[in-house]
């Protein structure tokens, strides 16, 4: 299967392509921008799958003919198999940075036959949605690095390696006899949920400590922290670092503050302390992510 046209064009039609990979045909990489709003309907007959680099959002759609709803955040994937159909996909909030990568139903096949010694006729992919996968996030990182330029030979060696490896990854969670949804205890319900999020986003210069979160939730800090990770796939804490990071990179983006003055907004406390947990997350430095975003 080769691509003639934009994947990403077709299904999400009220989006924005913001960057794409150049010059390969046996897969597409996009990245997009997504405004509140609603996305039509369509079916692909590729395999898609999709992460959220950066932004906040409450999703709600039907995907494999049932309703489903997720807080999307860095690291949310959707594992979307050929043929499948997504419908009254609905956006609450702004995603300025989701990638989406296009390859063909026979891709993850072809690479378990010669790679892995299994059958491609056993492998069949399955439908996730919303959830929070640390290793596609990684691989969506990679990819994006190679956006919007000329690929040079040791590009493509490189990029052979992501395909092989996010294949590897495919076939090791996803496939229908391996994946199982996770399994939801107690939660917090929604307005309590947006009342938590609405305060790390007001004091996030500040100091937020757990027992501020339990109390805004009107919980004890052990039930708080658990419904807490129940409802966003993140203990407190890293909920808050990763906010953090995003209001940096906003930041970094419009290349106007000092990484001092940056460091402090966003309540890191010092720009050593703003270095360590931005590389951790990012694996740059902010000096390089505010070059590689703005150009200098």
């Amino acid at each position: 299967m080769t691509f003639v046209e934009s994947q990403g064009d077709r299904k999400y039609r009220t989006s924005e392509r913001v960057g794409g990979l150049v010059e390969c045909s046996s897969l597409q990489v996009e990245l997009r921008r997504f405004d509140p709003g609603w996305q039509v309907d369509l079916t692909l007959e590729c395999t898609e799958i999709a992460v959220l680099l950066s932004g906040q959002s409450k999703i709600r759609w039907t995907g494999d003919g049932h309703k489903r709803e997720a807080i999307a955040r860095p690291g949310v994937a959707w594992i979307c198999p050929a043929g499948v159909h997504e419908s009254d996909v609905e956006i609450i909030g702004t995603m300025p940075e989701s990638l989406h990568i296009f390859v063909p139903p026979s891709l993850v096949g072809e690479s378990a036959l010669s790679n892995f010694d299994i059958d491609p006729a056993r492998v069949q992919l399955a439908y996730a949605g919303g959830v929070p996968d640390p290793m596609v996030l990684q691989f969506g990182q990679l990819f994006r690095g190679l956006l919007n330029r000329k690929l040079e030979t040791t590009d493509r060696l490189f990029l052979d390696g992501i395909q092989l490896a996010l294949a590897g990854h495919l076939l090791g969670t996803y496939t229908s006899t391996r994946w199982r949804p996770a399994t939801r205890g107690p939660t917090i319900d929604p307005k309590r949920l947006k009342r938590v999020l609405d305060f790390i986003e007001a004091r996030i210069a500040a100091d937020i400590s757990l027992d501020d979160l339990a109390a805004e939730a009107c919980l004890s800090p052990f039930h708080f922290s658990r419904m807490f990770r129940a409802a966003t796939g993140l203990p407190p804490h890293r909920y808050v670092t990763e906010r953090r990071v995003e209001a940096a990179k906003e930041k970094l983006r419009l290349a106007r503050s000092s990484l001092v003055d940056i460091a402090l907004d966003t309540g890191f406390g010092s720009q050593a302390n703003f270095t360590r947990v931005f590389r951790k997350a990012t694996g740059l430095t902010p000096g390089q992510y505010r070059a590689l975003v703005t150009g200098h």
